[in-house]
C-alpha cells in the first residue's frame, strides 16, 4: 500500500515500525457542541483506513482523543451556567452516538486530555530542562520555536514565512511574555474562574498542542506509524506537535502524516454566518447516518469534497442499489439450481480491483467503482450460478462493503418470521387459486411495510422503500 505523506509530499510505501502492526493517532474533537459534517470526514476516512489495514491481516492500535479542556469549552460552560466537565461529558456522549450511527469502530483507546495532566507536565518539564521551553513571568510556559531547527517541516514553510503569515495573530497575543512572537504556549497560567491544575509553574492548564503529544506518547510510544487528521490541523497544531514531541523524545514523532481535504457546502466554505452550517445529527434525522458515511467515501480523501442535499440523496439511492443486490444474492442462494461458475472468477477480480484502488493512497472512489462493477456482474450472472459461486460472491461482497463500513443496516432489515409465514400462506392461497385470500394477504403485508414480488423462482419479499 502507498499513501501520500504530507511530511515528504510524496506517495510512499506504507511500512510499519513492527511488521503486521500499525499504531495510528487521529486527532479527535473538542467536545463543546455537536460535530458538524466537516468533522465527520476524518472520522469516516481514517476509520476506513483502519478497517482496510485490518482486512489485510494487520493488527491496528488506533488512538483518537477527546479534547475536554479548551477555551471553547470554558466559554460554552459559562453560557450554559454549568461546569466545563458537564459540557465536555454531554457532547462527548453525543459525539460517540454520532460515531456509532456512522458505523465507526470504537478506538482502541479514546483518551481524554484532562486525564493526562501529569503526562503533559512531564513533557513540559522535559522541554524546560532541555532548553526548548521557558517559564514566562506570569506562569505561562512557552515552547522556544527557534530552538527547533526543523520547525516548519510539515507545512513546508520556514519560520520567517510563518511569522509573516501570522502577523495579525501575533499583535493579539501577549508578546511581552514571550522571547519571540512565534513561541507558543504549552502550559497556560489560570485566569480567574477558569479550571486549573497545580503545577511547578503555578495553577494552570495545558495548551492545546501539548495534549496530543502527551496522549500519543502515553498510548502509542515515542514514535508512531501514522498521525492523521484534517488539512486544517497541519499548521499550527500538527507542526507544533512535531516540534514539542521530537524535542522532548529525541526521535521521530510519526513516520507518516495523512490529512483529509476540506468539505465545502454548495461550493462555499461552511459557516454559521452564511447559514450553511450542518451538524451530523441534523442531517442524520433527514437522510440517516449511512448516506453520510457513504458520501465521505465518494471523493478521494485528500481532495476537497463538496456537499449538496442532492448529492446526499444520490448517496442514499446508491446504497439502495447495494442493498438490493445483496437481497438478490440471498434470494438466488435460497433458490440456487444453476451450474455456472463464472461468478467465482468475477468475485476474485472484484477483490483484486478493490484492493488495488485501496492500495493506491486509499482511493475509495475507485474502490466503490470496483464494487459497483461487481454488482452488475452479480445481477447478470446470479440466476444461472452454482451455489458455490453465489456463496463466494456473497462472501466477497460482504468483505468489500465491510471494509468501507457500509451496508451495516442489513441485519436490521432481516425479515421477521411472521412476515415470511404470511408470504408462504399467500403462495399456498395462489396455488389453490384462492385469489381473494392471496390479495388480502398482500394487502396485509403492504400495511405492515413489506412488498412481495412474484418471480419465476417464487415469491420475493422485501421492506417497502
Amino acid at each position: 500500500m502507498k499513501v501520500f505523506n504530507t511530511l515528504t509530499r510524496t506517495k510512499e510505501e506504507l511500512k510499519p515500525l513492527h511488521e503486521g502492526e500499525y499504531r495510528i493517532y487521529v486527532c479527535g474533537p473538542t467536545v463543546y457542541n455537536f460535530i458538524h459534517i466537516g468533522n465527520a470526514r476524518p472520522v469516516c476516512v481514517f476509520d476506513t483506513l483502519r478497517r482496510y489495514l485490518m482486512y489485510r491481516g494487520n493488527e491496528v492500535k488506533f488512538v483518537s482523543n477527546i479534547t475536554d479542556i479548551d477555551d471553547k469549552l470554558i466559554k460554552r460552560a459559562g453560557e450554559e451556567g454549568v461546569s466545563m466537565q458537564e459540557v465536555a461529558r454531554k457532547y462527548e456522549a453525543e459525539f460517540i452516538k454520532d460515531c456509532e450511527g456512522l458505523n465507526v469502530l470504537t478506538p482502541t483507546v479514546r483518551p481524554r486530555a484532562t486525564e493526562h495532566i501529569q503526562q503533559i507536565l512531564s513533557i513540559v518539564s522535559d522541554l524546560i530542562e532541555s532548553g526548548h521551553a521557558y517559564v514566562a513571568k506570569n506562569g505561562d510556559v512557552y515552547f522556544r520555536v527557534k530552538s527547533d531547527q526543523d520547525y516548519g517541516k510539515l507545512c513546508h514553510l520556514n519560520l520567517e514565512d510563518l511569522e509573516s503569515g501570522n502577523r495579525e495573530l501575533r499583535h493579539q497575543m501577549d508578546d511581552d511574555l514571550k522571547e519571540d512572537p512565534a513561541d507558543f504556549a504549552i502550559w497556560k497560567a489560570a485566569k480567574p474562574g477558569e479550571p486549573y491544575w497545580d503545577s511547578p509553574y503555578g495553577k494552570g492548564r495545558p495548551g492545546w498542542h501539548i495534549e496530543c503529544s502527551a496522549m500519543a506518547r502515553t498510548h502509542l510510544g515515542n514514535t508512531i506509524d501514522i498521525h492523521a487528521g484534517g488539512e486544517d490541523l497541519i499548521f499550527p497544531h500538527h507542526e507544533n506537535e512535531i516540534a514539542q514531541s521530537e524535542c522532548a523524545n529525541g526521535c521521530t514523532f510519526a513516520n507518516y502524516w495523512m490529512h483529509n481535504g476540506f468539505l465545502n457546502i454548495d461550493n462555499h466554505k461552511m459557516s454559521k454566518s452564511a447559514n450553511n452550517f450542518f451538524t451530523v445529527r441534523e442531517l442524520s434525522e433527514v437522510y440517516g447516518y449511512e448516506p453520510i458515511r457513504y458520501f465521505m467515501l465518494t471523493g478521494h480523501y485528500r481532495s476537497p469534497l463538496n456537499y449538496t442535499a442532492e448529492l446526499l440523496a444520490d448517496c442514499k439511492t446508491s446504497l439502495q442499489r447495494l442493498y438490493t443486490c445483496r437481497e438478490n444474492l440471498d434470494f438466488a442462494l435460497e433458490n440456487a439450481h444453476g451450474k455456472d461458475e463464472t461468478l467465482k472468477e468475477k468475485a476474485v477480480g472484484a477483490k483484486e480491483k478493490f484492493c488495488a484502488a485501496m492500495d493506491d493512497d486509499l482511493n475509495t472512489p475507485a474502490a466503490l467503482g470496483a464494487l459497483f462493477d461487481f454488482v452488475r456482474e452479480i445481477n447478470t450472472l446470479s440466476g444461472e450460478s452454482s451455489r458455490e459461486a453465489l456463496e463466494q460472491a456473497a462472501k466477497t461482497f460482504d468483505e468489500l462493503t465491510g471494509v468501507l463500513g457500509i451496508l451495516y443496516n442489513r441485519k436490521k432489515d432481516e425479515i421477521p418470521q411472521e412476515i415470511l409465514d404470511l408470504v408462504e400462506q399467500r403462495a399456498q392461497a395462489k396455488k389453490a387459486k384462492d385469489w381473494a385470500k392471496a390479495d388480502a394477504i398482500r394487502a396485509q403485508l403492504t400495511e405492515q411495510g413489506y412488498v412481495v414480488e412474484d418471480t419465476p423462482k417464487g415469491p420475493k419479499v422485501s421492506r417497502a422503500k
